[in-house]
């Protein structure tokens, strides 16, 4: 029995040779694997590699079972590869309209940003009196007559006396000039303003209120019985009396529809009126002015 020999014993071309037969008997052993699982028929040559068996494997006929398993399988995965195509296209929509709808609200948010440094100008609301003009305390000989603040209610005293501290506005062309009621045989002039300087001067024309031939509520008022004692006569005077106003331009005739005596704080008389409305107030009774006296007309069109 030959002895065995170790591999220090062995020379190069000894390793060599034992190598290249280690390589063929693992090829052997694969092409055997391949022909036992069918997909190698024959060997031509013992000198044929791997690769040219499975590349003529490829090129064989294959099992019908087996081919109908790929071709499900391949039908599988492109029905799979479609529906993550859908995914995608829905997930960019989806992110497309976040986008829009983010740079909307964000548009939407510089706009009440901006809307909110700037100031908003917003129109003086005119201030309306607390109580019906013309109010006084009632004359009494050697005593000084002066406003009535008794008759202003007490939490309501500092806004009447900020509404009394506001400028007079320069009257316009439109604004009463002179008034005329023949049946008492009244003619006096029209000021601007019925605080207690202008009804020195003559009827006052509350600040705000309509002018003559305007529709709206015209307010004027005047003292019964201090400053020329104008509208002493206002119970005198009947429905269907005339009066008149006149501006820079021209005269519009009013027509008394109703008289009434009301406390100091009846203001609602002063609200505008969708018709074309005169309404005139002085205090009541004559020399004792606790009351109003307001006298109502209506335009008369021509």
């Amino acid at each position: 029995m030959p002895r065995q020999r170790s591999i220090e014993d062995l020379t190069s071309d000894e390793l060599r040779q034992l190598l290249v037969e280690k390589r063929r008997a693992e090829r052997e052993a694969r092409l055997e694997s391949f022909r036992k699982t069918g997909r190698v028929i024959q060997v031509e040559a013992e000198n044929q590699t791997i690769p040219d068996v499975i590349q003529r494997d490829a090129e064989e006929p294959q099992d019908e079972p087996l081919t109908n398993r790929r071709r499900a399988k391949n039908r599988r995965k492109k029905g799979m590869e479609r529906f993550l195509l859908v995914v995608e296209i829905f997930a960019i929509l989806g992110l497309v309209v976040i986008i829009f709808q983010a740079f909307s609200v964000l548009n939407l948010l510089n706009k009440e940003t901006a809307g909110a440094l700037v100031p908003q100008l917003t129109p003086t609301a005119l201030i309306t009196a607390v109580v019906l003009p013309s109010g006084h305390t009632a004359p009494v000989e050697g005593v000084e007559v002066r406003p009535n603040d008794a008759e202003i209610p007490e939490h309501l005293r500092p806004l009447m006396q900020s509404y009394a501290d506001l400028p007079i506005p320069t009257p316009g062309a439109q604004q009463a000039r002179q008034i005329q009621i023949p049946a008492i045989g009244l003619s006096a002039p029209v000021v601007l303003g019925d605080g207690w300087e202008q009804l020195k001067k003559g009827v006052g024309q509350h600040v705000g209120t309509a002018n003559p031939g305007e529709t709206g509520n015209l307010v004027v008022s005047a003292h019964n019985d201090i400053f020329g004692e104008l509208f002493k006569d206002l119970d005198k005077l009947k429905t269907g009396d005339t009066i008149i106003l006149t501006t820079q331009d021209r005269s519009f005739t009013y027509v008394v529809t109703g008289t009434q005596i009301v406390e100091p704080t009846r203001v609602d008389l002063m609200a505008p009126t969708p018709e074309k409305t005169l309404t005139m107030i002085s205090c009541y009774p004559y020399r004792i002015d606790t009351q109003r006296i307001v006298v109502t007309a209506i335009l008369q069109e021509d």
